[in-house]
């Protein structure tokens, strides 16, 4: 019994050490990395593409007759679940910027639609500076890539909310009980969007290869932070409305601003928790040289062909036992 519990406090001991030795190795990583310059700097490439990158996603989804009106339902489901405050009036100034956009020439739409590439680019270079990764994806792999995004991107979310709409429309079996538990389950939709959201952004925009575990453990830390962000920051709004009294009816543009900011450093931050898991062999206490320093991209490789070659060890270690166990 007490060499049972020795050993369980002896884990406890390691897990918490190793934990310790991550945190501390992320603080200076996010430090490293000026992780809120980043973020301001995206969030003011994402308010200058705000504007062409709706344009462009409401056009997509026009495109197809079967998406007929989910360009409405699509708007209103982001300003109620990712903006927090003052969303009627984002909301209203967003149609009125759409609509104008809508009277452009073909040269004025090509602009748009220039413009809305400059987000998803500013993103990859961002989530690739995480990951030192300098090799950059040939032009005609990453237009196909923003290409998709901008395209495909809208249709599988209008398709997810359309789905979830006539799910919750539905009186299934006639039980108050069935139809109970889906509204609470359709309640989560947000937060599995958002997690899934992120966990795509960690694992298809770097160039290198991430690891599922890593790239969800990141993903699930973003998604929960940016709940507790958006309940917070409306928290705030409502009852701390002195922003009003300084900026008047200017009011919902440094609101604006300040949400876009946070939730870059949340997205930013979630892909510094990915990368880092990753850099074990930077953070971890038990491995022989451990620091604190960010690794270079030459270390990061070294890593990388190190993690691949112990897999391929295992898988063919594991192929001679199997057989070993057949010939027997």
């Amino acid at each position: 019994m007490d060499d049972k519990t020795a050993t369980s406090k002896s884990i406890w001991r390691d897990r918490l050490r190793s934990a310790m030795a991550f945190t501390g190795y992320l603080h200076h990583r996010v430090g490293h990395d000026r992780l809120t310059v980043t973020a301001g700097s995206m969030a003011y490439v994402t308010l200058l593409s705000l504007v062409p990158l709706i344009t462009v996603v409401l056009s997509a989804l026009s495109s197809f007759p079967v998406f007929a009106g989910l360009g409405e339902l699509l708007q209103n489901f982001v300003i109620e679940n990712f903006v927090p405050a003052a969303g009627e009036v984002v909301k209203q100034y967003l149609n009125e910027f759409v609509a104008n956009a809508g009277k452009m020439t073909a040269v004025g739409v090509g602009a748009l639609f220039v413009v809305a590439m400059m987000l998803i680019s500013s993103i990859d270079k961002s989530l690739n500076y995480i990951w030192r990764v300098h090799e950059k994806r040939r032009p005609v792999i990453s237009f196909s890539i923003y290409w998709m995004v901008l395209t495909l991107g809208p249709i599988l979310v209008g398709t997810s909310i359309a789905v979830s709409s006539y799910l919750g429309s539905l009186n299934l079996l006639g039980s108050d009980a069935v139809n109970g538990l889906l509204q609470r389950s359709l309640r989560w939709l947000p937060v599995v969007m958002s997690s899934s959201a992120f966990l795509g952004l960690y694992l298809l925009v770097p160039n290198t290869k991430v690891r599922f575990r890593h790239a969800l453990v990141g993903a699930v830390i973003a998604s929960i932070l940016f709940e507790l962000s958006k309940k917070g920051f409306a928290l705030y709004i409502t009852n701390f409305p002195s922003y009003q009294v300084i900026y008047g009816a200017l009011a919902v543009v440094p609101i604006l601003f300040v949400w876009v900011y946070l939730c870059w450093c949340i997205v930013l931050f979630g892909a510094e928790i990915t990368a880092s898991l990753g850099e074990k062999s930077h953070w971890h206490p038990e491995t022989k040289g451990w620091q604190t320093t960010v690794p270079t991209q030459e270390e990061l490789s070294d890593i990388q062909q190190a993690v691949d070659l112990q897999a391929e060890n295992e898988q063919t270690a594991s192929q001679q036992i199997v057989g070993k166990g057949k010939n027997e």
